[in-house]
């Protein structure tokens, strides 16, 4: 069944998907937590976890923290951490501790532009990966009752190479729908569909990737506030 509804909405990319010489149908599930500080300062809890056909099972998790601070104009300026693990066929591969940098700008009319910078440690090596995620978004509401439809679409630049792995260069793109809508209170549903799509390196096929995503967001109420 998950199959089927993700062969479905990726017939959204169909140009590209005809050029994809290997397919992996995922499930991506996620959870934040977001406390606001003061007035301009927040403090976000992330779990990430995903499973894959092709690693047969639960192949990704990620725990991370992100500190923001929303400038008068209202952009974001963030830094934080993530720690990744990985597996693949139920075998444990290196991890990955990661700090990370954002500015988040907002456009207009639902639009918004990211920029990531990512500093990558991982397990096998001494060398740092960096890395540059621009993203760019738009969301748009549908009722006024808090129902949202969203696009997102996102590119990795790999900005030098690793005796572990990373290879410099543009590395892969994503490209996301769904839908945001409440649940009650502070909590915040997100259900989409996201297809990614990795350039091969080395002789190695290129990877085109269907996932089902699942969001689960809520915010507490502001540190000394207690409410009305």
């Amino acid at each position: 069944m998950l199959r089927l509804l993700l062969l479905s909405a990726a017939l959204l990319f169909s140009p590209a998907m005809a050029h994809a010489q290997q397919v992996d149908h995922q499930l991506w599930l996620q959870t934040n937590g977001t406390v606001t500080i003061g007035s301009r300062e927040k403090v976000t809890l992330e779990g990430i976890g995903r499973f894959s056909d092709r690693a047969e099972g639960f192949s990704h998790a990620e725990a991370g923290i992100l500190f923001t601070h929303k400038t008068a104009g209202g952009v974001e300026l963030s830094i934080g951490y993530r720690h990744v693990e990985d597996w693949n066929r139920g075998v444990t591969l290196p991890n990955e501790e990661r700090l990370r940098q954002m500015i988040l700008v907002p456009f207009g009319s639902g639009f918004s532009g990211r920029l990531r910078l990512e500093e990558r440690f991982n397990s096998s090596g001494s060398e740092v990966g960096v890395r540059l995620r621009p993203r760019l978004g738009f969301d748009t509401p549908l009722n006024d009752k808090g129902l949202k439809l969203f696009f997102t679409q996102e590119h990795f630049l790999n900005l030098n190479t690793t005796g572990w792995g990373q290879r410099g260069g543009y590395e892969r793109m994503r490209n996301a729908t769904g839908l945001s809508f409440g649940l009650g209170g502070k909590l915040r549903g997100e259900v989409g569909y996201l297809n990614q799509y990795r350039f091969g390196r080395d002789g190695r096929r290129d990877q085109m990737d269907h996932a089902a995503t699942f969001t689960l967001s809520f915010n507490v109420a502001s540190i000394g506030d207690t409410g009305d």
